[in-house]
């Protein structure tokens, strides 16, 4: 065989792969205000020997507890990334049906559909961020099986409104995925409560974010215990392991702290949101319901490439739809946002 390439399916040749900032620096040392990560250091990796639990039955009970649901309604996956690729494997026929996303918002969507051979119709945001329903409805196509929104929104940082889900829920032939990574930053917007009442709803959350884990790889997905099953049905059977389970459990019995934690970030992001805007090479600073901000400049990959040399890794946004020049920040230490004001004080542009 002279070309081992001609045997790869053709949409994993011509994917674009999601892409992350880690991969665009080496070294030690950086302050990494790239990924949405808490920035504190809270739990200590466990030993262990022996395969987990494949369906996590004694956490599940445990968070189930906590989100007000069944635990016959959750599905534990090695990230919530899993449950998207999931969710479009087990309901989307490939080559045929597609996915709807609202732009710009997170590239997994689209990474996961197009591994799957699935299309992906893509709705712009109105200026502000957020949803023209009405729009979207009169537009989407049959061929449409599942709708992705990300709620607050990745990279913009704000939410969609309770009824704009609600219409879209209720006139959609299909699946709506809610996407609520971030949404301990802002726990009055989460739309768990409708699992009840919408079949075709799945919620996504994750334990990266608020809960400070993202090296642990935890994530949600929240439905009817009919999607759920079939979400198991498909999944690995150890998709997630004992050290990870022990440290969400030890994570869960000290909620107080995770809440400690998201008072102390959402107060750092006023301090950022205020004193980024006094640079006038930014020209806007919109406002976040998540762990970051996104930051309109007057030359975003001149700022990027200034940090990334000064050992500050930010996200350069501009490649996508209404981010022109922008970056996104996430919302990092006392210590670690004071260095990036400092430095960004010392920029010439």
């Amino acid at each position: 065989m002279e070309n081992v390439t001609s045997l790869v399916r053709p949409n994993i040749a011509s994917l674009k792969p999601y892409s992350s900032a880690r991969s665009e620096f080496t070294g030690e040392n950086k302050i990494l205000l790239d990924a949405n990560e808490n920035p504190f250091e809270l739990w200590e990796m466990e030993k262990i020997n022996r395969y987990p639990d494949p369906l996590q039955t004694n956490v599940k009970q445990i968070i189930a507890q906590i989100k007000g649901i069944k635990p016959e309604q959750l599905f534990i996956g090695n990230g919530s990334d899993e449950a998207v690729d999931l969710i479009i494997r087990c309901f989307c026929e490939p080559a045929s049906d597609r996915i709807a996303i609202f732009e710009p918002t997170y590239g997994m969507y689209s990474v996961c559909a197009t591994i799957n051979n699935i299309g992906v119709e893509k709705y712009l945001l109105k200026d502000d961020f957020c949803i023209d329903a009405d729009s979207f409805l009169n537009r989407v196509t049959k061929d449409v099986k599942v709708v992705f929104i990300c709620n607050p929104n990745n990279p913009t940082g704000n939410s969609q409104k309770f009824g704009v889900i609600e219409q879209i829920l209720s006139e959609i032939n299909g699946l709506v995925v809610v996407d609520e990574a971030y949404i301990d930053f802002c726990s009055d917007k989460s739309v768990v409560s409708l699992v009840n009442r919408y079949p075709n709803l799945i919620v996504l959350q994750t334990f990266s974010k608020a809960w400070g884990l993202a090296g642990a790889r935890i994530g949600l997905a929240i439905a009817n215990r009919q999607i759920i099953s079939i979400l198991n049905r498909v999944k690995f059977p150890y998709n997630i392991g004992k050290p990870s389970l022990q440290i969400l459990k030890n994570s869960l019995s000290n909620k107080a702290l995770m809440e400690k934690f998201i008072a102390q970030i959402t107060g750092e992001r006023q301090n950022l949101y205020e004193q980024l805007k006094q640079f006038s090479f930014i020209t806007m600073v919109y406002p976040s319901e998540a762990n970051f901000l996104l930051v309109k400049t007057t030359n975003a990959q001149k700022i990027y490439t200034y940090l990334l040399d000064k050992n500050i890794v930010v996200r350069n946004r501009s490649h996508e739809p209404l981010c022109s020049n922008c970056l996104r920040i996430t919302v990092g230490t006392p210590a670690e946002n004071q260095i990036l004001i400092e430095t960004l004080k010392k920029l010439n542009l």
